[in-house]
């Protein structure tokens, strides 16, 4: 279970989102290799294309090569014209200062960008950015291709499919996300185990939004650990899945890389005990959004455009208590929904559909509310 990874996404700064705090940040990755891990994970766009900057002068120019094994991403979604890739891709290498990349990702794999809005194929497929990566592992620049995605787990199916190639996918998994109807965490994990694919864990603290809980919630798992912190439970749910590379944290701080190291140098299975406490802690977090999921589940069955209502408003009210609303994980998988189920575009506007609840209630007012704020808060 020794297979944290450090996700450099929220690093500590001093003022403004490129200004690194390198005193501490060097601090917490000197601790996370003393502590026997050695997962970094960064991006071309973290910290506004600076991140993997942050990562060459805190790990690579201070760190022998063979202590740690560095994962960054293509920017799939900057639609980048194919002659232009290349040269996208040599530039993360001179970011980070190293000659390979141990596990390469195209970023953020989804309907959108997979077969567009009318699944006549999207940028992945017009640049042929699989063929790309595929090349730079041949040339001996990669040595495991993968990718991160935030689509339905049918799409996941197909792309696997189409693309065996791929060493890894890198999915949120949660205890939130893990029976969500739009990000479909435990679908997903089965998909990538069932092609034999390895998985790399994102969101595994929900970007922070699962170290906080309500009041109720936390009593709840106090009782069972008092000594433990509430972000530990979410980092023992995905510890403990088969085939599993690296669980991500994205850390800002050296104290969140000492509890996140010593939740997982005594990481055990949860027991059943625990994992009852777990459920209904998470039955209380999903009760206190806006949109309570038990008046969610009295929508079951009805459309909104072909995508489930229950869907469109368990995501928007799910984003509602996340510590930064918009940047939660849920908002950016409606938009793939529309347009894998009904070939819409959520950006150009839905067309109009009454939507009418089981007992004769109009609930329009209340999935367009949710659909608007989605769509807004959508990156």
């Amino acid at each position: 279970m020794k297979n944290l990874g450090f996700g450099m996404m929220r690093l500590p700064v001093i003022s403004g989102a490129t200004d690194f705090d390198y005193g501490q940040l060097n601090q917490m990755v000197d601790e996370f290799l003393a502590q026997g891990y050695t997962y970094f994970d960064t991006s071309f766009v973290y910290h506004e294309g600076k991140s993997e900057e942050a990562v060459r002068k805190s790990l690579v120019e201070r760190h022998p090569r063979d202590s740690y094994t560095i994962a960054t991403k293509f920017p799939t979604f900057n639609l980048i014209p194919e002659e232009e890739i290349d040269s996208v891709f040599e530039s993360q290498l001179n970011n980070l200062g190293v000659e390979y990349i141990d596990y390469y990702l195209l970023h953020n794999i989804q309907n959108v960008y997979y077969d567009g809005v009318d699944g006549n194929g999207g940028i992945v497929k017009t640049t042929h950015l699989f063929e790309h990566a595929k090349r730079w592992k041949d040339e001996g620049k990669i040595k495991h291709l993968g990718f991160s995605f935030h689509s339905s787990a049918e799409l996941l199916d197909r792309v696997l499919t189409e693309h065996p190639e791929t060493e890894f996918v890198q999915i949120a998994v949660n205890p939130i996300d893990w029976d969500s109807e739009l990000v479909q965490a435990e679908k997903c994990y089965d998909v990538i185990r069932k092609h034999g694919k390895k998985v790399v864990i994102m969101e595994a603290v929900k970007g922070g939004g699962l170290s906080r809980l309500p009041k109720e919630a936390e009593s709840i798992l106090k009782a069972v650990n008092p000594d433990k912190s509430i972000s530990s439970w979410s980092l023992r749910f995905s510890l403990e899945l088969d085939d599993v590379i690296a669980v991500l944290s994205g850390m800002s701080t050296l104290a969140q890389v000492k509890d996140n190291t010593q939740t997982c140098n005594e990481a055990k299975p949860l027991s059943d005990e625990e994992r009852k406490a777990l459920k209904e802690a998470m039955r209380i977090y999903r009760e206190s959004a806006p949109v309570k999921q038990s008046e969610i589940d009295k929508y079951k069955g009805i459309m909104y455009h072909n995508v489930p209502v229950t869907a469109i408003l368990q995501a928007y009210s799910i984003c509602q208590i996340q510590p930064d609303p918009g940047f939660s994980d849920d908002n950016n998988y409606l938009k793939n929904a529309f347009a894998e189920k009904a070939h819409l575009d959520l950006f150009a506007g839905l067309p109009k559909q009454q939507v009418t609840a089981p007992d004769g209630t109009d609930i329009t007012e209340l999935v367009e509310t949710a659909v608007k704020w989605l769509s807004e808060n959508s990156f």
